[in-house]
């Protein structure tokens, strides 16, 4: 860090050296008994903790004027003081002025690290609502989760009875959301660029939220957000906004830019935890089931994805395969097949709606799917 100051110790150091120098020649080295060891000590000590407080601001802070403000009136401090120390070596002259103005930088290095505090305490204003989005999370480290720095399945239970029990009812939003195609990213680009995809996704969906919404890693490639104070309609436009800021998302790997989407799913926080959860999951999976399968695709030159060119070669075999080989297709073969198809599937349907739980049907659970 501090080799992005090194212009601001270059000057602090050659103010240092260049107070050695006036002092040398322009004043008359006092005798050894006349040094006021008290005067040297302290003033002495002013200036070497200024400097080293100088040191500690900038290797900690990334350049900008905050930094320059703190770091410069620090160092002004500490020349002034640095100056004020030499007059107990050197003696100047009554007539000369440049001493008194030298030991005036420590006021005025006072009044520039002033400001300096008065623009940090801004800055830590905005800083403290951006990390109010994660307050909740600070009160239980066990909660985070590895990859993310997010809140885990277990937290976001928790927080759900916590709503439900200190705010009934208000309205409150649960919104399940799942990665499209999460699986052929960890195939296609690797496990650790799957990881950087959450990541990345985990960012982007914490920029876009306010600062009372929870924002926790549900399961594998599923961020759940918890949206107190938000009925499911307003839930359902958020989540529409927040899946379209997702598929914006410009992410590049090492072999080619990934594509990334979203589909969603959002309900009213008004029942038991984990039968919300579920209901939310069930519906996201049979979305994801009646969704066209998508592949995160790089893209070619001609603009065109990868797997649209893969997928143009089996139905080319598939043409040249009928025109080569003869037609060996028997009639009483066709003729039994689609009526042994008829009958199992008229004889598995009511079995299906006969097991099907009550508790799987989607009442008052939204779902949409948002693509890239």
């Amino acid at each position: 860090m501090l080799q992005l100051h090194r212009s601001t110790l270059i000057v602090s150091c050659l103010a240092l050296v260049a107070c050695v120098f006036l002092y040398s020649t322009l004043g008359v080295a006092k005798p050894f008994h006349m040094w006021k060891w008290t005067d040297i000590v302290s003033e002495g000590g002013t200036a070497v903790m200024a400097g080293s407080w100088v040191l500690f601001t900038l290797s900690s802070r990334p350049g900008g004027l905050v930094t320059r403000l703190l770091a410069g009136g620090l160092a002004m401090i500490m020349v002034g003081s640095f100056a004020d120390c030499m007059d107990e070596f050197f003696a100047v002259s009554k007539a000369a002025r440049w001493d008194h103005w030298l030991e005036m930088l420590v006021p005025l290095g006072m009044l520039v690290l002033t400001c300096g505090m008065y623009y940090w305490r801004h800055e830590q204003f905005r800083l403290n609502e951006h990390l109010q989005k994660r307050e909740r999370l600070f009160r239980d480290h066990r909660a985070f989760d590895r990859i993310t720095q997010l809140a885990n399945a277990d937290y976001l239970r928790r927080q759900i009875r916590h709503e439900q029990a200190q705010r009934p009812g208000r309205p409150c939003a649960l919104v399940l959301l799942d990665i499209d195609s999460f699986h052929l990213i960890n195939r296609e680009f690797g496990q650790r660029e799957g990881d950087r995809v959450l990541q990345a996704v985990g960012h982007m969906l914490l920029l876009n939220l306010r600062n009372d919404d929870l924002l926790c890693r549900y399961a594998g490639d599923r961020f759940a957000l918890l949206l107190p104070d938000t009925g499911v309609a307003e839930a359902e436009a958020m989540a529409r906004h927040l899946a379209a800021m997702v598929g914006q998302m410009r992410h590049h790997a090492k072999d080619g830019r990934v594509s990334i989407s979203v589909r969603h799913a959002c309900a009213s926080a008004d029942t038991d935890a984990d039968m919300l959860l579920a209901e939310l999951a069930r519906a996201l999976a049979t979305s994801a089931q009646s969704a066209p399968s998508t592949s995160p695709g790089r893209l070619d030159q001609s603009g065109q994805s990868a797997q649209a060119a893969q997928a143009a070669q089996p139905t080319q075999a598939m043409h040249s395969a009928q025109a080569t080989q003869p037609t060996q297709t028997t009639q009483p073969a066709q003729t039994t097949q689609p009526a042994q198809v008829t009958q199992s599937a008229q004889a598995m349907q009511p079995a299906r709606s006969a097991q099907m739980p009550r508790s799987a049907q989607p009442v008052s659970v939204s779902v949409a799917g948002a693509s890239a």
